[in-house]
């Protein structure tokens, strides 16, 4: 068992309260996975300074220089995807197939950014003054505070902290409690790859002292957060009401449409792995299904047969295709929504049992019919395995169903319909659109963000980082 110590100047380094706290692992209530640092807002604060005082140094080199460290970070954290994959199945309960995909991601967004250190930062542009050069750059906002939630821990970490590096920032990075040991290890890829001290700063704690505070720091030029839109929302008020720059991603409660002319194997296999993997713990997750009503019952019954054959277990079984909720607070959160959606008329059409109870925080894929889209299901975030699913007179019902919620992060259609698809690309409140294609995942290279309450309508990963990363400066030479 292991102890992760904050990360401070390029130094590993106990809190001062000399506290820890416990990381359990949600598939054996008997194992504990490690401890981390229960950190103090004077901890916080010798953080921020030590990546002030780097950020100067970091900011001149060039691009290329920047980059090179990030290529030596991607080839240790190659040499160590077992250890890496292991630990974050243990803490936050994610198939070890997932977590080995996730962490090969994290490397894949490294080299990514890496890259970006070569790439153009501005534009000429024409000055009406025939003697004049006039051109933009592009120059780090300083301290970058990262936030982090527990269902991403290696992938979210890197899409932050990645960008934020190579285009010249420092960064303090907070992850989530749940999942404190997997970031040390991250971290651990970038002592090791030599980074100059106080660059990448690494602290953890509660959110309360330590995410407040970093929202709240006047050293804090930056703050990217994913997570719940309760906190979201505060620390953006925070950010905002000292001028720091803040990027918001938040909640989603993600749509598929599936219509008529579907290929009704791909839109059931796409709505199981969307709604299911990673025990639903997905901002893009797929948690609302409308289906026309001719390929209705089709469409449930096959879903039902193949929601049955999955198979919920131990996280690092090679057998287990889905693990537990990642917390007992997870796992009570989605019984009460379970329990919500029985009590308002909801059909339950198969699970919503906790199942392995004397092994860990499992529950069983779950799947509602509805016919009220008021009801709690339908609307609110569950964050859990969780479907509601609609039975629809048309595209246009079921378009204008997906768009009756305050979120608007990621959605999906099912058809083989040209004007089906064209009017769903165009009409759907969504930042992330995918066609005959599961409502989670976006590659690396393309911009991921949402609408409406789903984010602070900034973009996150490929070019659209360097918008929040950096501030354009415009230059004038006579």
């Amino acid at each position: 068992m292991s102890t992760a110590l904050n990360y401070v100047n390029g130094t590993w380094k106990a809190s001062g309260s000399g506290q820890t706290k416990e990381s359990s692992n949600p598939a054996d209530l008997k194992q504990e996975v490690g401890f981390y640092q229960n950190s103090t807002a004077e901890d916080l604060d010798q953080t921020v300074q030590a990546a002030k005082e780097a950020k100067k140094g970091w900011s001149k080199l060039t691009g290329a220089e920047r980059g090179a460290f990030l290529y030596k970070v991607a080839d240790i954290m190659e040499q160590r995807i077992d250890d890496i994959a292991t630990t974050a199945s243990k803490e936050m309960g994610k198939t070890l197939a997932e977590t080995r995909g996730e962490t090969n991601r994290g490397i894949a967004i490294l080299r990514y950014y890496a890259g970006e250190g070569l790439r153009k930062v501005g534009d000429v542009i024409p000055s009406t003054d025939a003697d004049a050069l006039m051109f933009t750059t592009r120059v780090p906002l300083g301290v970058v505070g990262v936030i982090t939630p527990w269902n991403f821990p290696i992938a979210i970490p890197i899409w932050k902290t990645a960008p934020a590096l190579i285009y010249g920032n420092t960064v303090v990075l907070k992850p989530a409690s749940e999942t404190a040991l997997t970031c040390a290890k991250i971290i651990e890829c970038f002592d090791e790859a030599d980074l100059p001290k106080g660059v990448i700063n690494f602290i953890t704690g509660s959110g309360s002292v330590i995410g407040q505070g970093l929202a709240e720091h006047p050293d804090v030029n930056g703050i990217t957060f994913t997570g719940s839109n309760s906190v979201g929302k505060e620390i953006g008020k925070q950010a905002l009401s000292r001028g720091a720059k803040y990027q918001l991603e938040m909640g989603g409660k993600n749509p598929v449409i599936v219509a008529k002319d579907a290929d009704l194997q791909l839109a059931v296999d796409a709505t199981i792995s969307g709604a299911f993997k990673s025990t639903g713990q997905k901002c893009t997750a797929t948690s609302r299904v409308f289906v026309e009503a001719e390929l209705y019952d089709e469409f449930k019954d096959l879903l039902l047969k193949k929601t049955a054959e999955l198979k919920v277990g131990d996280p690092l079984s090679d057998s287990s295709w889905m693990g537990p909720c990642a917390s007992k607070a997870q796992l009570d959160n989605c019984m009460y929504y379970i329990n919500k959606g029985v009590e308002e008329g909801a059909t339950l059409l198969t699970g919503g049992n906790k199942i392995l109870s004397d092994e860990g925080f499992y529950v069983e894929p779950t799947i509602f019919e509805c016919e009220d889209h008021s009801q709690t299901i339908a609307q609110e975030e569950v964050f859990g395995p969780v479907i509601a699913l609609f039975k629809t007179a048309s595209i246009e019902q079921s378009l204008e169903l997906a768009n009756d919620v305050e979120f608007g992060l990621s959605a999906s259609i099912f058809t083989t319909n040209i004007s089906s698809m064209l009017s769903f690309i165009k009409d759907m409140d969504a930042g992330l659109v995918r066609i005959n294609a599961e409502s989670a995942g976006v590659e690396l290279q393309a911009p991921f963000g949402g609408m409406k309450q789903s984010s602070s309508h900034s973009r996150e990963q490929g070019e659209a980082a360097k918008e929040f990363f950096t501030s354009i400066k415009t230059v004038f030479v006579k």
